[in-house]
């Protein structure tokens, strides 16, 4: 398979991803920490991982936007976008509330695999430049 079409599958595995994440996160907050190793969070801590799922949501449409449209800008802007999230995964892995083995690891390989996307989605917006 060509590498660009492994990056267009990966985006479009990213849309489904981003959109059960933001809408779990919305709707069932305490259960999205659980499924991703998180201990029983605090009343704050769950209020707090909530406000994130507008941002997955955004994440998800983004993506959508430049599987659809297929522009160079599109392509940029989710370059930008992964680009934004590069540490956020690997800060978070050094919660203490994180307690299912293999937790922290799957947080730093999403800080890798969003390196690995912005890569990517900026070499989908070169070629179509």
């Amino acid at each position: 398979m060509p590498l660009e079409d492994h990056i267009r599958r990966t985006n479009r595995t990213m849309i489904a991803f981003d959109l059960a994440l933001g809408a779990g996160t919305l709707l069932a907050p305490a259960a999205m920490l659980r499924v991703l190793g998180h201990d029983d969070p605090s009343p704050d801590a769950e209020k707090l991982f909530q406000r994130c799922g507008p941002v997955w949501l955004t994440f998800a449409a983004a993506h959508a936007v430049a599987a659809r449209r297929d522009r160079p800008e599109d392509w940029w802007a989710l370059a930008w976008l992964r680009g934004t999230e590069w540490l956020t995964d690997v800060v978070w892995s050094s919660s203490p509330a994180l307690r299912r083995p293999g937790a922290r690891a799957a947080l730093r390989g999403a800080g890798v695999g969003n390196l690995l996307m912005s890569l990517g989605f900026a070499r989908l917006a070169l070629n179509r430049g």
